[in-house]
C-alpha cells in the first residue's frame, strides 16, 4: 500500500499528514509557533523553524509506514535569502501581513513605469504581497545581508531543498515575486529581476506536483530516494485539496488569513486584486487575501481569556448584527482589495452592554463582509468551495454564506494544505473527486439578506470616512519604539 506524505508550514503552525493512496487519511499531526514581529509592519520566522517542525511532523506520522512520496506546501510569497550554501542569513520576511516594504513599493511602481506597465507584464501591480520591493527594502536597510545573498527561497521550495539538494521553485510562487516573472512568458523576468536583485540566482522552476528530487537520505522515517515534490504556496495547495481548480471555482481558506482564488484558462488582471498562474498548467488565477480573519477570532480569544466554544456560542446568541457592532477587520492593514497596508481595525457602535459574544459576532461577520467585498472585484464565479479549519462548526461559514448570498461546498476532508500537498505527491493518477467528495453545502439565509445587504453598505462607508485618521494612527505606531 502507497503512503503519502504532505506537510504544511502555515502562519500560525506547521501541519502534517499521512495519507493512503485512495484519499484516506492516516494520520494528522500539528506544531504550533508564532512569528517574530520585531517592528511594527514587520512580520518574519526563523526558516530552521520550518525544518525542525518538519522533521517533528515527519518523524510522528511516519512511524512503523513506509512513505511512498513527499508532499511540501507553505505560506507565501516569502523572501527567505540563503548564502551560496543554502545557509539563511536572516529570519524570513512574510507575506502580504509584512507591510515594512511601503516606501518601496511607491519607489519600484514609478521606476518602472507604474501600476498599469508592471500589471501587464507581471499580472499583479505591486503590494505588500510582492516580493520585489521587500528585496529593495533589504537592499536599503541591510546592504550587508542583501550582498551576501545568493538564493531565494520560500517554506515549501526551503524544504524540498533541505531534502533534496534541489534549488527549484515552482511557476505560482515566482508568480507572486512582482516584479520579477514574465506572466506571459511564463519566465523570471530578467531586465527588471536584474535591477532588483543582480546578484541574486534565481531558481529554475517548475509545477508544484513535478519532482523536485528524492532524498539524499534516510532522514524522520522517510527513506533515502523517496521523491520530494516541488510544491507551492498554502493557499494554492489548498485549492487542490478541495478541487477548486476548475474553471468558475473560487475557493476560500479560512485560516489566519482569509484567502480567495478564482481560477480560469486566461490571463486576467484587476488593481484590486493578484493576478498569478494556476497550480496546474493551462491555468491562471485571480486572487484576493485579507490580512487577517482568523488572527482576529484568535486575538478576541486572548484577550478575552475564553476559548472558542463558549466564544462560538455567545456570539451565536448575540446574532446577525452583533447587537448592532460593526467592525473593520483591518488589525494588520489590508491586502485586497483595499491594497492599504496602513488600514487599521475599528469597532463601531460600541456600548457598555456589548458583550465579548457581540464582539466575536462583529469579527465572524467583519470577515465576511471583506468576503463579499473581494468577491465584487472578482469575475463571476460558478463554485465556491470552503476549506481550512475555520470550516469546522459550521458558524462562520454560514455568517460567510449569509453575508455574501453564496452556497458553498465544504467538503469531506478540510484539512487544507497539508493534505492538498499529499494528492500532489500521489502523482497524476490520483483524481481530488474521489479523495475529497463534498460533504455539505452551506446555504445562504433569505431571511437575514436585506439587515446584512444594509450591514454591508455601512462597511463600505467606515474605511473612506475613517481612513485618514487611520493612516495618521499607522504613522504614530511606526514611531513608537
Amino acid at each position: 500500500m502507497s503512503h503519502f506524505l504532505g506537510v504544511d508550514i502555515g502562519t500560525s503552525s506547521s501541519k502534517g499528514v499521512l495519507v493512503r493512496a485512495d484519499g484516506t487519511v492516516l494520520r494528522q499531526a500539528v506544531r504550533e509557533h508564532a512569528v517574530g514581529r520585531p517592528h511594527p509592519g514587520h512580520v518574519e520566522m526563523d526558516a530552521e523553524i520550518w525544518w525542525q517542525e518538519f522533521l517533528s511532523l515527519a518523524g510522528e506520522l511516519t512511524t512503523g509506514v513506509t512513505v511512498t512520496a513527499v508532499g511540501v506546501s507553505g505560506m507565501g510569497p516569502c523572501v527567505l535569502l540563503t548564502d551560496k550554501t543554502g545557509k539563511p542569513l536572516r529570519p524570513a520576511i512574510l507575506y502580504g501581513v509584512d507591510t515594512r516594504a511601503t516606501e518601496q513599493i511607491e519607489e519600484l511602481t514609478a521606476l518602472l513605469g507604474g501600476a498599469d506597465t508592471i500589471r501587464s507584464t507581471c499580472g499583479s501591480a505591486l503590494s505588500s504581497q510582492a516580493v520585489g520591493p521587500k528585496l529593495t527594502w533589504l537592499a536599503k536597510h541591510e546592504p550587508a545581508t542583501f550582498s551576501a545573498a545568493s538564493r531565494l527561497f520560500m517554506p515549501a521550495s526551503w524544504l524540498a531543498y533541505r531534502l533534496t539538494g534541489a534549488y527549484v521553485l515552482d511557476y505560482h510562487s515566482a508568480s507572486q515575486c512582482t516584479p520579477m516573472f514574465d506572466t506571459h512568458a511564463l519566465a523570471w523576468h530578467r531586465p527588471w529581476a536584474d535591477q532588483i536583485a543582480p546578484d541574486l540566482e534565481l531558481p529554475p522552476l517548475a509545477w508544484p506536483g513535478d519532482v523536485a528530487g528524492t532524498t539524499a537520505r534516510a532522514i524522520a522515517g522517510i527513506p533515502a530516494g523517496t521523491p520530494v515534490i516541488t510544491g507551492t504556496i498554502d493557499a494554492w495547495t489548498e485549492a487542490v485539496s478541495v478541487g477548486a481548480q476548475n474553471p468558475g471555482d473560487l475557493m476560500l481558506m479560512y485560516g489566519t488569513t482569509m484567502f480567495l482564488i478564482a481560477t480560469g484558462t486566461e490571463i486576467v488582471t484587476s488593481p484590486a486584486m493578484w493576478g498569478t498562474v494556476g497550480a496546474f498548467p493551462g491555468t491562471r488565477n485571480l486572487a484576493g487575501g485579507m490580512a487577517t480573519s482568523g488572527a482576529i477570532t484568535a486575538w478576541l480569544r486572548d484577550l478575552t481569556g475564553a476559548d472558542y466554544p463558549d466564544l462560538l456560542a455567545e456570539a451565536e446568541a448575540s446574532g446577525p448584527g452583533a447587537r448592532g457592532l460593526l467592525m473593520l477587520p483591518y488589525l494588520a492593514g489590508e491586502r485586497t482589495p483595499l491594497m492599504d497596508p496602513d488600514a487599521r481595525g475599528i469597532i463601531a457602535g460600541l456600548t457598555l452592554d456589548h458583550t465579548r459574544g457581540d464582539l466575536y459576532r462583529a469579527a465572524l461577520e467583519a470577515t465576511a463582509l471583506g468576503v463579499r467585498h473581494n468577491v465584487e472585484a472578482m469575475p463571476p464565479v460558478r463554485r465556491v468551495v470552503a476549506v481550512g479549519g475555520g470550516t469546522r462548526g459550521g458558524s462562520w461559514t454560514r455568517i460567510v454564506s449569509d453575508v455574501t448570498g453564496l452556497a458553498q461546498v465544504v467538503p469531506r476532508v478540510t484539512i487544507g494544505a497539508s493534505y492538498g500537498a499529499a494528492f500532489l505527491a500521489a502523482g497524476p493518477d490520483a483524481d481530488i473527486a474521489t479523495w475529497n467528495p463534498a460533504a455539505e453545502i452551506v446555504e445562504p439565509d433569505p431571511a437575514v439578506k436585506a439587515g446584512y445587504d444594509e450591514l454591508y453598505a455601512l462597511y463600505r462607508d467606515l474605511y473612506p470616512a475613517t481612513r485618514s485618521i487611520a493612516h495618521t494612527l499607522a504613522t504614530r505606531q511606526r514611531r513608537t519604539p
